[in-house]
């Protein structure tokens, strides 16, 4: 276990650098000068173009409790993204509304708003709906279907002995880069949520859910996804490292992630969880020690004592101390 005190001990030092990571570029303007290309035509692309303030936090959302939850054999004769939500499923969905909504309101400001990303499976968009019953509609801004939040790829119907040796061999192999026949690995995956995070970034830096005059920086992005899908989405938010991957866990059904601005600006998980409500689902040390850092860095600066920073690939380091 983590000892409480390291999180009120300095761990990390920052520095701003010219090299950014996905995190501190968001509300930064990019260059948009193309030779000849007149930018009128685009005006979510004009360099006057007021910069919103980012989303207070990003919460992550895994479905409620699943058919193929409580019986693997409905894989067999169901298309997995027909796949429904069981009575509890509903139930859990519901209540992760509310959670959500009594978060948000305890930040005690009136002009709150959420908007939705939702895969386009049948067990997340019915979670989407039964979360919504939570919010009034002046406070849903909107929803976005987003294939690229669908759930892994395990290949058409499946057959239940052979995905049991399948999944039997993936162990073996490495459950990152452990490919399904006819479906994805979680590295093919890491490869379209990349694509996602873009897509995420550029809607907030132009303000795709916050319409000109109606800015707010009490904007609550919510993502309704699957187990792997949003495990994937944080590991490409955060860089880690494919053995960290590997020692994650998913999230209970109906469970939610909240990635929450800190005091710099920067969205830590820390803000709203616990040390142990993160090792939980398999943070260790050294991950929760940037996430420390995170609550309090800036966009710009850089985390140079992050386990994916070179120094901890190599071994052959002396200290002369």
């Amino acid at each position: 276990m983590v000892s409480a005190s390291f999180l009120s001990t300095p761990l990390c030092r920052s520095t701003s650098s010219r090299f950014h990571c996905c995190d501190a570029t968001l509300g930064i303007p990019r260059s948009t000068h193309v030779p000849g290309l007149s930018l009128g035509r685009f005006p979510e692309k004009s360099p006057t173009l007021e910069l919103c303030p980012r989303p207070r936090r990003i919460i992550l959302v895994r479905h409620g409790q699943s058919q193929g939850n409580v019986d693997e054999s409905i894989y067999t004769r169901v298309p997995d993204p027909g796949i429904e939500l069981t009575e509890k499923g509903w139930q859990e969905a519901e209540e992760s509304g509310r959670r959500i909504r009594d978060l948000i309101q305890g930040d005690n400001v009136d002009d709150w708003k959420v908007y939705f990303y939702v895969s386009p499976y049948k067990r997340a968009l019915q979670t989407l709906h039964a979360v919504g019953k939570a919010f009034g509609r002046d406070r849903i801004v909107g929803v976005r279907e987003e294939p690229r939040l669908r759930e892994q790829d395990f290949g058409n119907f499946q057959d239940r002995e052979k995905m049991r040796i399948e999944k039997d061999i993936r162990l073996r192999y490495g459950r990152f880069f452990y490919r399904f026949p006819n479906g994805e690995s979680a590295a093919d995956v890491y490869d379209r949520i990349t694509g996602f995070r873009e897509t995420l970034r550029a809607d907030i830096d132009i303000g795709r859910f916050q319409p000109p005059g109606r800015r707010t920086k009490d904007m609550n992005l919510i993502i309704v996804s699957h187990g792997l899908t949003l495990r994937v989405f944080l590991m490409r938010w955060y860089k880690w490292t494919v053995e960290q991957f590997e020692s994650l866990h998913n999230m209970s059904n109906g469970g939610m992630i909240v990635m929450e601005t800190g005091s710099g600006g920067r969205y830590s998980l820390l803000v709203h969880h616990s040390a142990e409500e993160l090792q939980k689902i398999g943070l260790t040390d050294k991950m929760l020690m940037d996430q420390n850092w995170q609550k309090t860095a800036r966009p710009g600066e850089l985390n140079y004592d992050c386990l994916t920073s070179g120094p901890s690939f190599f071994n052959h380091f002396e200290s002369n101390d």
